[in-house]
């Protein structure tokens, strides 16, 4: 039988995979904008999407939502290279915030599940 995926795991989960999709995007950005050379700003993307999407699957540890906190820091400091990255990191990081506070109150208020 499937393990119960709690609602902050999944939620957190979802916001760690529309990042991996704006990272994506961020390193096509980075690389047709000539920021950096091909090679580091592609590969850093692929790099920092695979990161992303292992930490969405792996949120029902508690330092995998602490490396996803830490991972809404490095989406903010992308706006070193694209100015851009500072508004869209900080987006993400107050979703991110939104969902792990309103999750636990959501599951603080749910009535203890049956046992089968």
């Amino acid at each position: 039988m499937r393990r119960t995926r709690s609602l902050r795991e999944s939620l957190l989960s979802i916001v760690l995979g529309m990042e991996a999709a704006v990272i994506f995007f961020a390193a096509l950005v980075v690389f047709g904008l000539h920021v950096l050379a091909p090679l580091p700003a592609l590969l850093g993307g692929g790099i920092a999407l695979v990161v992303l999407v292992a930490l969405a699957g792996l949120q029902r540890w508690t330092w995998a939502v602490y490396a996803g906190a830490v991972a809404q820091l490095g989406l903010i400091l992308l706006g070193i290279l694209t100015p851009a990255m500072y508004v869209v990191g900080a987006v993400f990081a107050a979703l991110w915030i939104y969902c792990f506070v309103r999750s636990r109150q959501i599951e603080r208020r749910r009535p203890p599940a049956e046992s089968e």
